[in-house]
């Protein structure tokens, strides 16, 4: 992990060594984003992209109120997944008129909410087309709509697949044509097409070529549509490595690939602006999880790290959050990165053996009171993990 320098033998975060991040912070465990990381990571992609696809940041990979808010400085528009998300982005300054609202379940409070707030719904479902139009007429107010294809194709090589064959997400393909004749019939605002296939993607080929599946998608069914085609969010996917031999995306085939979708859009779907939508890619990397070590134990020759948090805060990096096979995440002693190594497990504080958040990795040696440090923890850290198993006090997050 080379996104975050060392200084003194300690990991330096937001330009401040770990030590002293942590005194400020004033406990522990806690999560921490870098500010700067954040900022590199927009215009990495900024220079990467054509300058006419819009960015917006999915904040289901993280909603700290601070960090949304710092975000929606930095990209075009922000892409929420349910009414407290909602709020959050609204609260954060986020314009209304860019913000979508995707969500499978959406209750009808939720979707009366986001016609009063003015923003896009990614319709899910047939359901939710008559509720918007009461709101609508009750409100007297547009009611803004994009639908969420569930394409006939899936994402190769994604972590997750979000589209394709039978999924809870989005209107089947072949139900569009339909859901389009009930839109114009209820005389709901229609602006565009959402499509989402999958997410944690590392080969940019496959998100390529989903991309271009999505538009051409998307341009067959917009001859139904009872409006030109103003949005065309071709989701995201990017992924991270977290993995040994995992490698970095190539963003320049990608780049290429949305330039020629640009040149195409601007005459086969004139009015259309087309939005990638990217949640882990924008800040997984760029956040860290510090957790304290209470106890060092040696068991029948085996080191282990006790420390005061563990998968009630980080789920995800205790490999209970998706993994088939569990894999350690990259990790390290952030206040002793130069101390000779040791191979050591570090566990959290929970009485069950699912609480692993390194299993027996070449470590820097550490004992009581030393800084654990999980990196790749900007994304489905704290909002997707149980904080309150087993009562242990809920993690802090700060940005630096």
């Amino acid at each position: 992990m080379t996104q975050f320098a060392a200084r003194e033998g300690e990991l330096v975060v937001g330009g401040k060594r770990l030590s002293v991040l942590a005194a400020q912070v004033g406990r522990t465990p806690f999560y921490a984003y870098d500010r700067g990381l954040l900022r590199a990571r927009v215009a990495e992609l900024r220079a990467a992209l054509p300058r006419a696809v819009k960015l917006h940041y999915a904040m289901k990979a993280n909603p700290m109120p601070a960090l949304v808010g710092f975000m929606a400085g930095l990209v075009d528009g922000v892409d929420v997944a349910s009414a407290g998300e909602l709020k959050v982005a609204l609260d954060a300054g986020a314009e209304p008129a860019e913000i979508s609202f995707a969500g499978p379940a959406k209750r009808d409070v939720e979707l009366q909410q986001a016609v009063a707030a003015g923003v896009l719904v990614n319709v899910e479902s047939m359901r939710e087309l008559p509720v918007l139009a009461a709101a609508s007429q009750a409100l007297g107010l547009p009611a803004r709509v994009a639908l969420r294809v569930n394409p006939d194709y899936e994402l190769k090589g994604s972590g997750m697949k979000m589209g394709g064959g039978p999924k809870p997400f989005g209107i089947d393909v072949e139900q569009i044509p339909q859901a389009l004749a009930q839109v114009g019939a209820l005389g709901l605002s229609f602006e565009g097409f959402h499509l989402f296939a999958g997410s944690q993607n590392l080969r940019a080929e496959s998100i390529c070529e989903a991309q271009v599946k999505g538009f051409e998608l998307a341009l067959r069914l917009s001859q139904d549509a009872p409006a030109p085609l103003q949005v065309l969010n071709l989701g995201g996917g990017f992924g991270i490595p977290y993995f040994p031999g995992e490698q970095r995306l190539d963003l320049a085939p990608i780049g290429q690939n949305l330039s020629a979708l640009v040149e195409r859009a601007a005459t086969e779907l004139p009015q259309a602006r087309l939005v990638i939508e990217l949640g882990r890619f924008l800040v997984g990397e760029a956040g860290v999880y510090v957790t304290r070590v209470v106890d060092r134990k040696v068991s029948r020759g085996q080191v282990f790290l006790v420390c005061d948090g563990g998968l009630n805060h980080h789920l995800s990096a205790s490999g209970n959050f998706g993994q088939v096979l569990r894999k350690n995440y990259p990790t390290t002693i952030g206040n002793r990165v130069d101390a000779p190594r040791e191979n050591a497990s570090a566990v959290g504080p929970l009485c069950t053996p699912l609480d692993l958040l390194a299993d027996r990795m070449e470590l820097p040696q550490a004992d009581i009171g030393d800084l654990v440090v999980i990196f790749q923890s900007g994304a489905y850290g704290a909002s997707a993990s149980p904080q309150p198993f087993l009562g242990h006090p809920a993690v802090v997050e700060v940005l630096v």
